[in-house]
Formats: structure tokens, C-alpha cells, sequence
């Protein structure tokens, strides 16, 4: 396998068993201090996985495609996928029951938003114990799985967009830039102005900027 590059051998193993709508499932934007948690859901038909076309050969972990490769391949997933489900569990959420609990509500909620349902789920690294769906944990999912690396695409291009239009509500935070991760930027802009309505008041990292 290529540096990096995901293959399909976990969904053609439970389609060996005969499950044939395997939804891949990831999330993105579980460790920044502001923002959302968005998780995806993609199913591709038994085709796409047993003969990968070219525009899909390159998807792989969200985190080493660049932006504009990204947006070339949420396209192609879109395009050849069988079903495509979003969650979204806002900051206020996190802050009540913690980032676990709600990115486990994201991806339960972009498996109900596919269009079709699933026989199988292969999800990065989680569990999703209120679904009574056969599936997979797969530690580094998104890493190693052809339909959670899909998914985390498409989960990151929805976040990216959201804190893109966070930039022109709350200007001087520089979320266009950072995404809301914890970077230098961002760390020094939240020391200036305080917390914004989109910032985990509950992680620690942001108390403890606040109050310097």
C-alpha cells in the first residue's frame, strides 16, 4: 500500500459475508476549541469498491490531502457514491455532554441522514452502541479504509465551509485560517477578545486562555 493510501479490503471482507450497503463513517473537528463536530457518513456501491475509477484513486485521511485536492475529491465522492450523511453537533452541545458523547451523536446522525440505510458500518475508531447495525471499529480508520477516508472528506469540507462563514460572522478570530484548532494565531486572538459564541467554553484550554 502507498504511503497513506486507504484500500478496500475491510468492506471486501464484510461483503464476502453478504452485507452489500457499507457505510463508512468519520468525523472532523473533535479536538478544536471552537466550532462544531461534523461527522460523515458514505456508502458507495459494491462496483465502486471492488474497481476504484481514477477520480477516486487519490481519497484518502482528510488531514494529508491538500484543500484544493479536497474539494476535487468530495466532488468525485459525491458523484460516485450510492449515499452521502452529514451530522453536525454544535459547540453548545460538546459544552453540555462532552466532545465523546457528541461526536457519537454526529455520526449517529449522518447514518440517519443517508438516504438509504445501511447493512454495515465501519466507523474510525468508535463505537456506536445505540445503532443496532453491524460494524467495525477500525483504530486509524480513516488512515487504513477506503470509505472512512471518503468520509472524512467529505466531513471536512462541510466543517471548513461552516468556519469559513464563522470568519464574516465573528471577524478578528481568524477561523477561515485555523479552522478552529489550537493554533498560535488562534490561541493569541482568544487571549485578546475573549471567547466567542462558537468557543468550548468546557475545554480547558480555552479557561485557561481566557483567564491569562
Amino acid at each position: 500500500m502507498a504511503a497513506g493510501r486507504p484500500t478496500t479490503r475491510f468492506e471486501r471482507a464484510v461483503l464476502a459475508e453478504g452485507r452489500g450497503r457499507i457505510a463508512g463513517i468519520d468525523e472532523v473537528g473533535r479536538g478544536c476549541l471552537a466550532g462544531a463536530v461534523v461527522a460523515a457518513a458514505v456508502i458507495f456501491p459494491e462496483s465502486v469498491l471492488l474497481r476504484r475509477p481514477p477520480r477516486l484513486r487519490a481519497v484518502r485521511d482528510s488531514k494529508i490531502v491538500p484543500a484544493a485536492e479536497r474539494e476535487r475529491l468530495r466532488d468525485a465522492i459525491h458523484r460516485y457514491a450510492l449515499a452521502i450523511g452529514v451530522g453536525v453537533m454544535p459547540c453548545e452541545l460538546i459544552d453540555a455532554i462532552g466532545i465523546g458523547p457528541a461526536t457519537r451523536l454526529a455520526m449517529e446522525a449522518a447514518v440517519d441522514d443517508l438516504a438509504v440505510p445501511p447493512d454495515h458500518l465501519l466507523i474510525d475508531a468508535v463505537k456506536l452502541r445505540a445503532l443496532e447495525i453491524p460494524q467495525t471499529s477500525i483504530i486509524d480508520g480513516d488512515y487504513l479504509c477506503f470509505s472512512i477516508a471518503a468520509a472524512s472528506i467529505v466531513a471536512k469540507t462541510v466543517r471548513d465551509q461552516m468556519m469559513r462563514d464563522a470568519e464574516l460572522e465573528y471577524p478578528g478570530y481568524s477561523f477561515a485560517e485555523h479552522k478552529g484548532y489550537a493554533t498560535p494565531v488562534h490561541r493569541a486572538a482568544l487571549a485578546q477578545l475573549g471567547p466567542s459564541p462558537l468557543h468550548r467554553r468546557s475545554f480547558g484550554t480555552v479557561r485557561q486562555l481566557v483567564a491569562t
